[in-house]
């Protein structure tokens, strides 16, 4: 199974997006990660369907975007009109996730859950083999740079264990706190998906920091899971 890095726009400048942008999406990024907040369901406000819509025009790499907002149901259409590749919704926010899950596939894209770090496993056991991507929020949702929870690995390397059965291609993503050293902590939990913001845009140097973090996952893959 492949390793995927998301970088998220939540963490660029948005004077220099567009360079920046096509700066991950040449050197070393698999999908752009953009994160949908909307004042409610977190303290934060971020973008809304026209920055997919834009994003959508500059790079042919998937868009993985996260609706972190309450009631994602309404917006699934936009989102999808917008250019959405995969869209990824809060269980904490879904009244009815089957109903959600199935609403994204039957708009043609890939559907993905998202769990934050006190939402028990078991609240997407019965759902995970329908999931194309499950997201495990690393830190509390709302802003990026925050420091990763280092209990997230024991959660990745749980989930990882429960979709072994019944949905082995399943994407793994991680989302808060990635860098180098918790990329290789994460793969080697069991995660392929990683979403890097502050340690990618925050640096100087983007695409070495791009390629840093895709290396450092890599050279875990490579290795033995950890337990």
């Amino acid at each position: 199974m492949g390793i995927y890095l998301a970088p998220s726009i939540l963490s660029a400048d948005l004077l220099q997006l567009e360079k920046q942008v096509r700066l991950v999406a040449a050197n070393g990024a698999d999908f752009i990660h953009i994160d949908v907040m909307d004042g409610h369901f977190v303290p934060n406000l971020t973008f809304g369907p026209n920055m997919v819509k834009a994003i959508k025009r500059i790079v042919t790499i998937p868009l993985d975007v996260h609706l972190m907002i309450s009631n994602p149901d309404e917006y699934i259409d936009d989102y999808v009109k917008a250019g959405a590749d995969i869209l990824t919704v809060h269980q904490e926010a879904c009244t009815h996730l089957h109903r959600t899950v199935q609403n994204i596939h039957q708009q043609g894209i890939k559907a993905g859950v998202a769990l934050n770090p006190a939402t028990p496993l078991s609240a997407v056991e019965d759902i995970l083999e329908e999931l194309d991507l499950l997201l495990i929020m690393s830190v509390n949702p709302g802003f990026g740079g925050q420091k990763f929870i280092p209990r997230s690995l024991n959660r990745i390397a749980r989930v990882r264990q429960m979709a072994e059965d019944c949905n082995p291609d399943l994407l793994l993503e991680v989302d808060g706190g990635i860098n180098p050293e918790t990329a290789r902590e994460v793969v080697g939990s069991g995660a392929n998906v990683l979403v890097a913001g502050n340690a990618i845009f925050g640096s100087k140097h983007i695409v070495e920091a791009t390629l840093n973090i895709r290396q450092a996952a890599e050279t875990a893959a490579t290795g033995e899971r950890s337990v």
